[in-house]
């Protein structure tokens, strides 16, 4: 390997190939920037899009009438007084236009009578959400942008490639540092514009719905360039994730678009429906929202009164043979290879992590507190306040990342190229190349999956102050162990070197969200406190986390609250 870097110069740098890392690319390269889109995996094939299998949120109102106001409105409902007003306002304003836009690059919403029809979904006042076909939505939006940055020659794809950390230089980001996986070779890229579009950090629990590299890159990269974190501690924990029989090669959360179809019935381990104790008597109808059904669940396992796995039994058992095959299509025969027989047993189903409404703060134009960095998709942070909407995940990824990337070019046309200098890059580099070494603390994939034990065990769907201390001091003894130089070797696909990068970044983002929930004495959302049951007025803040001095700091939590929680 050789020890000089690699340099690549760029007008804009999109860091993550979802959906909003193409969407940022394809935008970025129409208004006349070269933009090199940078991935760890395969371009447009990793992260939370691809595996999206459900529905986008948009008030298109060509079957049921509609506005953008009221799809705000539902989602601020969602939200718990918490969401971003703006970025709430600019997702569903501008989601319609990117449906159709999609529509004219080969998506195919499903249609009706020559319409794009639109379904329910949980927390909507009406039939708001499109789809493909069946479990097909995610899949056909990646590649839909994929083939339309094809069209591009403006845009270049890096994958297998590492961001190890961001270049900041005077205050401002001017690129990253990265490493070549497939040749542990140090890369040097030189932006005008960066845009984060990593997503979330679903892969820090232990049952998740996302893909391995969802482990809150984005969130550390900009907390060490200096950027503010918001609203870290709320994590959106999917109520009806797959738990058992052995279902291979689906979705985990494939069952939630048929409940809402069918009125899947929800079961406790005695054969009960039991949501009526908790707020909701949902009648045959799938009107609970993510957070008060992940609530029910996890009261009824506590109780004792759960399923043999430790989940809840969603049963399509009341539905006939022709309805589940008009509701789920080829999925049915899938199902099958399974040994699943929806007509005669019902599922296990349990709470899963799947979204995380904190993230990046970002103003209208997706631009941090940081010039140089913008951010895209799940990793902007407010939008969503303490509960994300049913289906504004892949809604939220297009119309950020599309004013991402307009944004970013708009900036790049301002300045010139930046010229990467050594003491901006000498750390990043160092750790790269640094030489091998044997960890103390042993295997790093055991400390990956310890983490993932303690943010379940420790900072799950429902919280107390107990649990959260305990958690927080395992992370820091964690952190301790990991040290400040990687194991590992700088050489092709080492990944104990890679499980280093990502242990840094995965407990660094751990330490804000468990955190900020230990602060947050009150219950929110997907934020549920069993020793602070209400939710409070003067908690109707964003807790903001930066980075000063290598210590994490939280600003914003009320004084009253503050001395409440020490």
């Amino acid at each position: 390997m050789t020890t000089e870097p690699i340099h690549i110069d760029t007008d804009v740098l999109v860091i993550g190939s979802g959906a909003a890392g193409m969407y940022a690319a394809v935008e970025a390269a129409r208004n006349g920037a070269r933009v090199l889109l940078a991935d760890r995996s395969l371009i447009g094939r990793g992260g939370a899009t691809v595996m999206a299998q459900m529905t986008v949120a948009c008030a298109l109102g060509e079957e049921t009438p509609d506005t953008w106001q009221d799809h705000y409105a539902d989602t601020i409902a969602a939200g718990r007084g918490l969401c971003d007003e703006t970025l709430a306002q600019l997702l569903c304003q501008d989601g319609p236009d990117c449906i159709r836009e999609l529509e004219g690059w080969g998506v195919g919403w499903a249609r009706k009578d020559g319409h794009i029809t639109a379904t329910m979904a949980p927390g909507h006042d009406r039939p708001r959400c499109v789809y493909v076909d069946f479990i097909n939505t995610g899949p056909a939006v990646s590649k839909t942008l994929r083939t339309a940055m094809a069209r591009n020659p403006s845009i270049r794809k890096a994958g297998d490639l590492c961001i190890v950390d961001l270049t900041v230089g005077d205050g401002e980001v001017s690129g990253a540092v990265a490493y070549h996986l497939g040749s542990g070779a140090a890369v040097v890229i030189a932006a005008k514009a960066t845009v984060l579009a990593t997503g979330g950090l679903t892969r820090l629990y232990r049952r998740n719905s996302a893909s391995a590299n969802m482990g809150g890159d984005g969130y550390a990269l900009a907390l060490r360039a200096g950027a503010t974190l918001i609203d870290m501690e709320f994590v959106q924990f999917f109520p009806i994730g797959h738990l058992a029989p052995r279902l291979v090669g689906m979705d985990p959360i494939m069952w939630d678009p048929f409940r809402y179809k069918l009125g899947g019935r929800l079961l406790n381990g005695r054969m009960e429906e039991f949501t009526s104790r908790y707020g909701s008597d949902e009648d045959g109808k799938y009107v609970l929202t993510r957070d008060l059904a992940t609530y029910a669940i996890f009261k009824e396992v506590e109780a004792g009164r759960g399923s043999p796995h430790g989940g809840a039994y969603l049963s399509f058992e009341h539905c006939t043979a022709a309805a589940l095959r008009a509701a789920f299509g080829p999925v049915i025969d899938r199902l099958a290879e399974n040994h699943i027989d929806l007509t005669r047993m019902p599922v296990e189903v349990a709470p899963i992590a799947h979204y995380h409404m904190g993230g990046v703060k970002a103003d209208a134009s997706m631009a941090t507190d940081v010039p140089g960095l913008y951010a895209a998709g799940e990793v902007v942070g407010g939008a969503n306040g303490a509960n994300r909407l049913s289906g504004n995940a892949i809604t939220e990824a297009l119309v950020f990342g599309r004013r991402a990337g307009r944004s970013a070019a708009e900036h790049g046309r301002r300045i010139t190229q930046p010229k990467p200098r050594a003491r901006d890059t000498a750390a990043a580099l160092d750790l790269i190349r640094a030489e091998a070494k044997t960890q103390a603390w042993g295997n790093s994939a055991a400390m990956v999956a310890h983490l993932q034990a303690t943010m379940a065990d420790g900072v799950g769907p429902i919280r107390t102050g107990g649990k959260l201390s305990r958690a927080l001091a395992d992370i820091t003894s964690l952190a301790e162990q990991l040290g400040e130089e990687p194991s590992g070797r700088a050489a092709a696909f080492d990944l104990e070197r890679l499980e280093w990068f990502d242990l840094r970044n995965m407990l660094s983002v751990a330490h804000a969200v468990t955190a900020t929930a230990l602060a947050r004495t009150e219950s929110r959302g997907a934020h549920q406190r069993e020793d602070f049951q209400t939710m409070l007025p003067q908690w109707q803040v964003h807790q903001r986390v930066q980075l000063r001095n290598g210590e994490l700091q939280i600003l914003g939590a009320p004084a009253a609250a503050k001395a409440l929680a020490s």
